[in-house]
C-alpha cells in the first residue's frame, strides 16, 4: 500500500479514515483528505498500538489498521481464554466467533492456537467509495467471518486485477449474480456485497431474510456472486487511479474525443475503452451498427463495442465462469431506471416472465423491454441466447449515474427481495 501522510489526497485516505473510525479514533469526515484531524487520529492510534507516533501511514501502520478494514483479527490463545472472554475483549459475540471457527472446539482451546475473531461492525461499508482493492478487502473479510463462503479469482482485468467471485450454498440449483459491468455504476458493488453479508449472517444464525429461512434456502440453491466485473473502470471513476497514472492518462485520451461525456464520472467502459456490456456475442453486429451510427467507432468512455465480441479479458472471463457454473438463473445489476429486463428479442425462457413479475412485486420496479439501441450484446442477452434460461438485468435506483452512496439504504430495501427471491424461485422452478 502507498505511504500516506498529511496532505495526501487519495481514495486510500478514505479507507484509513474508515479504519480509524472503526478502531474508535476520531479522524473526522471520510473525505479522503489527510488533514490535521486525520493526522492526530493516526498518531493516537500508533501510540495505542506500540508504533512510533509519526502520523505517517506506512507499512507497519497499514498492518495495524488491516483488521479494521477486513473486520477480523487473528488471536493467539492464551491461558484462561474462552470464546466468551474473547467476545468481551473484542466487543463481538460468541456466535460470531463460533461461526468463524467451525473446526475449533471451544471447550478445548489449545494455548498458542490461532482463532479468527470478527470485529463488531459490518464489513461491507456504505461510507466509502469502492475500488478493486476495497472489493477484495470486503470479500476477504466475509470469507474469514463465514468460512462457508468460497472466494476465488476467475480471471484478470486489462490492468491485471483479479476478477473475484464468491460462492455459498450446497443446493443443486446455481444462481449467478453480477454487478459493475459499467464503471460509473459501481454502487451496485456495495449493494450486492451488503445483500451477500446479510444472507451469510442469516444462514449462520438460522434466521430468515426477506421472508425466507436462509439456511434451508442455501441447501436448495447455490449462489455465485461476481461483485465487480470491471474493477479497472471502477478505479478510474471512484478515484483510485491518480491523474499521473499511465492508465488514467490513456483513458483521458480516449475521453478527449467525446467532450460531451463528463470525465471520469461518465466513464462506463473498461480501460481499453470498450463497453463490457456490449461485448458479448448476442446480436453484437446489430449493436455495432447502432453504436457506430451514433459515433462510437473507437475506444470511448461508453458505447464502443470493440472490434469483435469477447475481445476483452473481462468478457471472456465471465463467459468461462458461466460455462463452468452452468447457471440456472442470472441477475445482472446496473443503474438506474427502476426497471427489470427479462428477455432477449423473442427469446423468452419458460417461467421467466413470472419470475420477473415477482421481482417487480417485491421491489416496486417495472418489468420492461430495453430501448432498441440497448437491446443487444449484453451479458443477459448472451446468457438467454446460449442457455434459454431465465436471465435478468436490474436497472436499480433512480437518478443520474454515478448514484451517491446515500442512495444505498433505499437500493437495499428495493433489491433485497430480488436477491433472495432469485434463489428461492430458481430452486422452485
Amino acid at each position: 500500500m502507498k505511504q500516506l501522510k498529511r496532505g495526501s489526497n487519495h481514495l486510500s485516505v478514505c479507507y484509513v479514515q474508515l479504519a480509524l473510525r472503526r478502531a474508535g479514533e476520531n479522524a473526522g469526515a471520510l473525505d479522503c483528505i489527510f488533514g490535521p484531524q486525520t493526522e492526530a487520529a493516526v498518531k493516537h492510534f500508533q501510540t495505542a498500538n506500540g508504533l512510533t507516533p509519526d502520523g505517517i501511514v506506512g507499512d507497519r501502520t497499514w498492518e495495524a489498521l488491516f483488521p479494521y478494514l477486513t473486520g477480523y483479527t487473528l488471536v493467539s490463545i492464551r491461558r484462561g481464554d474462552t470464546f466468551y472472554a474473547l467476545a468481551n475483549r473484542y466487543g463481538t459475540t460468541v456466535r460470531a466467533i463460533e461461526t468463524a471457527n467451525p473446526t475449533v472446539d471451544p471447550d478445548r482451546l489449545a494455548i498458542g492456537s490461532i482463532v479468527t475473531v470478527p470485529l463488531p461492525f459490518l464489513v461491507s461499508s456504505w461510507e466509502v467509495p469502492y475500488s478493486g482493492f476495497w472489493n477484495g478487502i470486503v470479500l476477504e473479510g466475509l470469507r474469514a467471518r463465514y468460512p462457508r463462503l468460497a472466494v476465488e479469482s476467475f480471471g484478470r482485468s486489462v490492468q491485471g486485477q483479479d476478477l473475484l467471485r464468491a460462492a455459498v450454498g450446497t443446493g443443486p440449483i446455481t444462481v449467478g449474480i453480477n454487478a459493475s459491468h459499467h464503471a460509473n455504476e459501481w454502487i451496485t458493488t456495495p449493494l450486492v456485497l451488503r445483500m451477500l453479508e446479510a444472507a451469510l449472517d442469516a444462514e449462520a444464525n438460522d434466521t430468515s431474510l426477506a421472508g425466507f429461512p436462509m439456511r434451508a434456502l442455501l441447501m436448495r440453491a447455490r449462489l455465485v456472486l461476481t461483485p465487480m466485473v470491471n474493477p479497472d473502470g471502477v478505479d478510474l471513476v471512484a478515484g483510485w487511479l491518480e491523474a499521473n497514472d499511465p492508465a488514467f492518462q490513456r483513458a483521458m485520451g480516449f475521453a478527449g474525443s467525446f467532450p460531451s461525456i463528463p470525465f471520469p464520472s461518465g466513464w462506463k467502459a473498461n480501460l481499453n475503452g470498450v463497453d463490457l456490456n456490449l461485448g458479448y456475442p448476442a446480436g453484437w453486429e446489430i449493436a455495432r451498427a447502432i453504436k457506430f451510427a451514433q459515433g462510437y467507432t473507437r475506444p470511448a468512455p461508453r458505447d464502443f463495442v470493440g472490434t469483435a465480441p469477447l475481445t476483452e479479458p473481462e468478457n471472456r472471463a465471465m463467459v468461462l465462469l458461466t460455462e463452468r457454473e452452468r447457471f440456472d438463473l442470472t441477475v445482472s445489476y446496473h443503474t438506474q431506471g427502476a426497471e427489470i429486463y427479462w428477455r432477449f428479442g423473442e427469446r423468452t425462457p419458460d417461467g421467466a416472465r413470472a419470475i420477473a413479475d415477482r421481482f417487480a412485486a417485491v421491489s416496486g420496479y417495472t418489468v420492461a423491454d430495453p430501448a432498441e439501441m440497448s437491446s443487444y450484446a449484453g451479458y443477459k442477452d448472451w446468457f438467454i441466447q446460449t442457455y434459454l434460461r431465465p436471465g435478468y438485468t436490474i436497472e436499480a435506483g433512480r437518478g443520474q449515474n454515478p448514484l451517491p452512496l446515500t442512495d444505498l439504504p433505499t437500493l437495499y430495501r428495493e433489491n433485497i427481495g430480488i436477491f433472495v427471491n432469485s434463489l428461492a424461485l430458481a430452486a422452485n422452478a
